[in-house]
């Protein structure tokens, strides 16, 4: 390892594939979601972006969508997946129920008093807490992978904080650029980001 030298050092960041999730339930950590059969797609055409590539290091949230996700990965990088806590996804308050559409549950007022601050946000774990978590896996990350490249499949919010920070964006936000099994790329000079870029390999799945 050489922490803040000088080593050209990148960090993906992956979002994992398409779940199978029928009663549009949001999930958040629940466990029991896996990937859909486009979701394996996705995941599948993703890994795809990393041949050829210098990865040395792979690591994945412990949840079933971004394990599956990162196995392809593992089989074309040669890399064995890491299990990470620290990239898990968001905790969220309103898991177990349906938050979307006319028939969303958000609607009964026993649970508005969690939607009292949304530039925190007070209905689950928050904004700085997410990044100061991801920032630490993605330090450790480009640590060990030093002048190489590391992979970390996680979720869509956890990887929005990074991008949002690396882009000198308030974490508060409205809109949110994370497809589904897109790579959010870190450049590292040393141990300052000098570059990034943002890649969608399954968009047309």
């Amino acid at each position: 390892m050489n922490p803040g030298g000088q080593s050209r050092t990148i960090v993906h960041l992956v979002r994992h594939g398409e779940v199978y999730n029928p009663k549009k339930i949001l999930y958040g950590r629940m466990p029991g979601y896996h990937l859909s059969s486009r979701g394996k797609s996705m995941a599948l055409v993703t890994s795809k972006f990393f041949e050829g590539r210098d990865v040395t290091y792979l690591a994945a949230s412990p949840l079933e969508r971004a394990q599956e996700t990162a196995q392809p990965i593992a089989e074309v990088t040669g890399c064995e997946i890491q299990t990470r806590e620290d990239i898990l996804e968001a905790g969220n308050t309103f898991e177990g129920l349906r938050t979307k559409g006319w028939r969303t549950q958000l609607a009964n007022p026993i649970r508005w008093r969690h939607m009292t601050n949304p530039f925190k946000p007070s209905w689950g774990e928050s904004y700085d807490a997410i990044l100061e978590r991801m920032w630490e896996a993605v330090i450790d990350a480009r640590d060990i992978a030093d002048g190489h490249e590391a992979v970390m499949v996680s979720h869509q919010l956890p990887i929005v904080m990074v991008q949002r920070q690396v882009q000198g964006k308030t974490l508060a936000h409205m809109s949110r650029q994370c497809d589904l099994a897109s790579v959010t790329s870190l450049v590292f000079e040393g141990g300052r980001v000098v570059d990034w870029a943002y890649n969608t390999p399954a968009q047309e799945i």
